[in-house]
């Protein structure tokens, strides 16, 4: 959709194609399973959606979106420490992805250059190895499915998310696949809704977080939503997924590090069955290398470049690469070149792919193409896992890594002075022994 909202700033019209149909009241669509799972919108993904749709984050907040302070707002549990909760420097929205996309939608829907065609499957390009020219669709009638035919367009958009079918299709035409670089875990996670009797552990605290680490492979939370519920997810590597039995749900919560998710759970409602999802590698598409690239295409957001969701970037960086593609395409400088625009929305991702491929690369059983990375990689993560070590403790170290992991901020970050001599020089600064029940006062 923001794909979408910026090329018709450039078009005489856009059509979206889509699998599905829309549902009424924001609710998950089947062509997203993961849409039922948790969702964060990351700092920098609110400054990119802020800039597409002026006024969107006040709607956010009207719908009753949860804007949870980090970290005063959270329980967080990282590398064996529990996080300091001393005022927030960042914030997250953690409502649920149905909300959020309704709202874009309606954004953009609005204009009247841009359409949609519901129901409706791609299953092809038009063109051949130097041009893509449109593509091939099927259209869902019910149970059956109509003879495809053939939308011209001067410009395709892949959006079609981490199941995107365009290598193939690129290949059949006569260009060349990508190389795809890929780190997977093996991580599969299972969530659920469940409301409590007051918040997660009282009314100070909104959420809580538990990261994986190689030496903590069980990941697990919760995290609240618009209505007032939290959302309940647990996750483990291959061999040891988490189930989706009811109590045996509640039961793989103890393989985190602490009982308290665990001890809420035995008092919350549950509202909803839990939902298993497994498809969580690391995949970057290489469209930026040589190779036969045909002009009038281009791959965006999961279709190009997918993130394990366990580390929340996915929409952040969907918004921020529809923010390069517009200035792409409006910088006077430069002719928008495929390749050139291409290589502005691989540049889009490639913060948050280093630190996601950097923290699965560490983990147990990692496999891909990717996983051995370099010597660079292997400096940067010995410097890393010094941050790690002391963000907990130290609000200076701890701000500076937020607001990389957010997105607000750009790598360079974590070597400010300040930051450099604590991480270097100093050693870890003290962190609670137990969950903090509470968020210290401003003077932190």
């Amino acid at each position: 959709m923001l794909a979408a909202h910026v090329l018709a700033g450039h078009a005489e019209r856009v059509t979206v194609v889509e699998r599905d149909r829309f549902a009424d009241g924001g609710k998950a669509r089947p062509g997203v399973p993961q849409g039922r799972h948790p969702h964060v919108l990351l700092e920098g993904g609110q400054v990119a959606l802020e800039s597409l749709l002026p006024g969107f984050l006040a709607e956010l907040r009207a719908a009753g979106a949860p804007r949870v302070g980090m970290p005063s707002d959270m329980v967080l549990w990282q590398n064996g420490r529990w996080f300091r909760r001393v005022p927030a420097t960042t914030h997250i929205y953690t409502g649920s992805r149905a909300q959020l996309e309704e709202l874009v939608r309606r954004r953009v829907l609005a204009n009247p250059a841009i359409s949609v065609v519901e129901g409706a499957d791609v299953v092809g390009l038009l063109g051949d190895g130097s041009r893509v020219r449109g593509v091939l669709l099927r259209e869902r009638s019910g149970e059956a499915r109509t003879e495809a035919r053939a939308l011209e367009a001067d410009l395709v958009v892949d959006a079609s998310g981490s199941g995107t079918k365009a290598p193939q299709w690129l290949a059949a035409i006569g260009a060349d696949a990508p190389h795809e670089e890929t780190i997977d875990t093996g991580l599969a996670y299972a969530s659920r809704v469940y409301r409590g009797k007051s918040g997660v552990l009282d009314g100070d605290t909104l959420g809580y977080y538990v990261y994986p680490c190689p030496d903590q492979v069980h990941a697990g939370g919760a995290l609240p939503l618009e209505d007032g519920s939290h959302l309940v997810i647990v996750s483990g590597l291959r061999g040891d997924e988490p189930p989706t039995d009811d109590d045996e749900f509640v039961t793989y919560t103890k393989r985190l590090p602490h009982p308290l998710l665990h001890r809420w759970l035995e008092d919350a409602e549950p509202l909803s069955p839990a939902f298993g999802y497994r498809r969580t590698a690391n995949v970057r598409r290489r469209y930026d290398l040589p190779g036969r690239r045909p002009a009038g295409f281009l791959a965006t957001g999961d279709a190009l470049c997918t993130f394990n969701p366990i580390y929340g970037q996915g929409m952040a960086v969907a918004a921020m690469s529809a923010v390069a593609l517009r200035d792409a395409l409006a910088d006077p400088r430069r002719t928008p070149t495929t390749r050139r625009v291409q290589r502005a929305l691989l540049a889009a991702s490639r913060q948050a792919w280093d630190i996601s491929a950097g923290a699965d690369r560490a983990m147990p059983g990692a496999v891909g193409t990717a996983v051995a990375g370099g010597p660079a990689d292997r400096v940067a993560g010995w410097y890393l896992d010094r941050v790690q070590e002391r963000s907990p403790g130290d609000p200076v170290v701890g701000r500076a890594f937020r607001s990389v992991l957010t997105l607000a901020a750009p790598v360079t970050a974590l070597f400010a002075p300040p930051v450099a001599r604590a991480v270097l020089f100093g050693p870890p600064a003290p962190s609670p022994t137990e969950p903090p029940a509470s968020p210290e006062g401003p003077g932190a």
